[in-house]
């Protein structure tokens, strides 16, 4: 029964143990007893009040009315003669309190405040989940599987549950009743049901949270995380940079012979996570972001944060990766377009490379000892009678050294003459 010391002793206690403002949960009683006795003897039209004594546990119902010369409202107030008649000397335009309390009143008030504290414990729960998880967004869960509807899993968490849709899991990923398992908690939402749990094990940031479990000098800090690109279950990059010289940011993410990169592949069902040392040099850094492949040049475009790269036509598919995931997850972090581009097929108005300048300086040597053997080669084999007319036709001022070939002909002539 609500007339009883133990009732607001009961109270007292859960208001401690749930953390719930005991005002509150009076106030809330109070409303309850109040609207329960509209309902079950009086109209909603009526000025109710409840009086609670905390020493007792009775509650006692009081009807406030005003009273007046002329009734225009009943339910709210009193003629001049009705309200002698219950207190003596009362003026016009006082508030009298009449109180109504029925005599099986108990029980209503008793039924009204159990279903009052109810209420009041459930949302008293949700607000506690709620500021609880609300405070941790963006850190890493432990969660438990309790069952699999279709393709979402439900979990449990410390004090509440979660659901884990398909679009936040890793494709090809099982899971299975009373399995354990890290979550992300990407956001916290309040809805009309209580708060609801967004959690996955998708996003870029579930990768980081995962360095800093098996990485010292990223839980220190002392490694920054610069960008992180996933294809989920498949390939990350991430690009980490090292704010202590002594420290080599790459080598303390992969571990020694790769053990700290391989506790968190193992963790994302066998991903491979690419780690590049970050470099305030775009070219160098971007020639790290798209390996393996090699780059012959770079064309960038400021205003566009457009680039295009150049590479030779076996490297094109090493760019670009399967199904366009190498060129994509370097895009995602430089934060430029990247076009990949066929080196054979421009036009030469891009600079060459380094490379294929000094290739082009070895070659010309090679050329120009080729032109000086060339005829060498010629004189030693042509007829001495092509030498002799080839001058003639290049200029007019050695055709008279051809004279002395007609002499022979005139001095055969003259002996002729002398013999006869």
């Amino acid at each position: 029964m609500l007339d009883s010391p133990n009732f607001l002793a009961a109270v007292n206690q859960l208001c401690d143990e749930k953390k719930i403002p005991k005002e509150k949960v009076i106030e809330a009683i109070k409303e309850a007893m109040a609207a329960a006795y509209r309902k079950d003897y009086g109209n909603k039209n009526q000025n109710i009040d409840v009086i609670l004594d905390e020493m007792t546990g009775r509650a006692s119902i009081i009807m406030v009315k005003t009273v007046v010369k002329e009734i225009e409202n009943r339910d709210a107030e009193l003629s001049m003669e009705e309200a002698s008649q219950i207190k003596k000397g009362i003026k016009e335009g006082a508030k009298l309190k009449i109180d109504v309390t029925p005599i099986d009143f108990g029980r209503i008030a008793s039924q009204a405040a159990k279903q009052v504290i109810i209420q009041k414990l459930q949302e008293a729960e949700r607000d506690a989940v709620y500021e609880e998880y609300n405070d941790r967004e963006d850190e890493l869960l432990n969660a438990l599987v309790h069952h699999m509807e279709g393709r979402f899993a439900y979990l449990e968490l410390d004090r509440t549950t979660a659901v884990l849709e398909p679009r936040d899991q890793i494709p090809r990923e099982s899971y299975s009743q009373g399995q354990r398992l890290k979550v992300y908690l990407e956001r916290v939402e309040m809805t009309s049901k209580g708060p609801k749990l967004r959690v996955s094990r998708t996003h870029p940031r579930f990768i980081f949270r995962l360095m800093e479990l098996e990485i010292p000098e990223v839980r220190n800090g002392i490694v920054v995380v610069k960008a992180i690109a996933r294809d989920p279950g498949v390939r990350c990059k991430l690009v980490v940079d090292s704010l202590d010289e002594s420290v080599d940011p790459v080598g303390a993410c992969v571990g020694q012979k790769g053990a700290r990169i391989q506790n968190i592949t193992d963790e994302v069902h066998g991903e491979r996570i690419d780690v590049i040392q970050y470099t305030e040099d775009f070219d160098a850094l971007l020639k790290e972001a798209l390996s393996p492949a090699r780059l012959d040049f770079v064309r960038k475009y400021e205003d566009e944060k457009r680039v295009e790269v150049f590479v030779a036509e076996d490297q094109r598919a090493l760019a670009i990766g399967k199904s366009g995931q190498n060129v994509r997850l370097a895009a995602e972090i430089m934060g430029w377009e990247i076009d990949v581009m066929n080196t054979a097929e421009i036009e030469g108005d891009a600079e060459p490379t380094k490379k294929e300048a000094e290739a082009g300086n070895e070659a010309a040597p090679a050329v120009a000892e080729e032109q000086t053997d060339t005829p060498t080669k010629e004189a030693a084999t042509e007829d001495p009678a092509a030498e002799s007319v080839e001058p003639a036709a290049d200029t007019k001022d050695e055709q008279p050294e051809e004279a002395p070939a007609a002499e022979p002909a005139a001095d055969v002539k003259e002996e002729e003459k002398k013999e006869d």
